[in-house]
């Protein structure tokens, strides 16, 4: 049994942002850090942060904390980070390309291979050096090159005839942009959902509930 199969989501959410921190401390040339100077850096109590990291073995030292660089490529490794999965994007509309051109996906354990569009202006265009194909295909691409990962950057309405398609073709992990549950249909898959609008939402109404809070001072 995988001896990370039983970590919690929460703490697994959390990761990402101990790395991303961590990245930033080696880049000012901080080598060690204590639980409670992350604590004061991060937000989060010393004896979270210790119990987050201790779900994934011993990483610190009594008396001396974490070494930076250390516990970052720890992290990075529980991640996944130090593989190289092959994704292919599906939709290359604004947020497609917009995803395509700014995501770092080398340097987070993704290797992006192929563009797929059924936009014919679109195809034969190129998004950071990859040429936009067609969706016609995808079926011989994904025949010839492993494909283990698709980015869903196209409208709800369109995604389950394609995630229907993807999912013949062997892919079981998603990254969802397109708002549409792809578990409905499939239940064996591991898939990431992105909801901008959730994101922005949400930040209203902590917006709204911090202004309702002042009223009452």
């Amino acid at each position: 049994m995988n001896k990370y199969n039983n970590i919690s989501s929460p703490v697994i959410k959390r990761l990402p942002r101990y790395y991303r921190f961590l990245g930033e401390l080696m880049e000012k040339g901080i080598t060690k850090i204590s639980s409670r100077e992350l604590s004061d850096k991060m937000g989060f109590t010393a004896s979270q942060i210790r119990q987050d990291l201790n779900c994934f073995g011993e990483f610190g030292q009594q008396g001396y904390g974490y070494s930076v660089e250390s516990l970052y490529n720890e992290i990075g490794h529980i991640l996944g980070l130090d593989n190289c999965y092959n994704a292919i994007l599906i939709g290359a509309g604004n947020l497609g390309k917009a995803v395509a051109m700014h995501m770092s996906f080398e340097k987070r354990g993704f290797r992006l291979i192929g563009i797929f569009d059924n936009d014919k202006e679109k195809v034969g265009t190129n998004i950071k050096g990859l040429r936009v194909s067609d969706l016609d295909d995808l079926d011989k691409f994904c025949f010839e090159t492993k494909t283990d990962v698709a980015i869903l950057c196209l409208p709800k309405t369109a995604a389950p005839e394609i995630a229907d398609k993807l999912y013949s073709l062997g892919i079981r992990y998603y990254w969802n942009f397109s708002h549409y549950d792809l578990s409905i249909d499939h239940d064996d898959i591991i898939v990431e959902n992105v909801h901008l609008n959730d994101s922005l939402m949400i930040l209203c109404y902590r917006i709204s509930a911090e202004k309702e809070k002042n009223k009452d001072i």
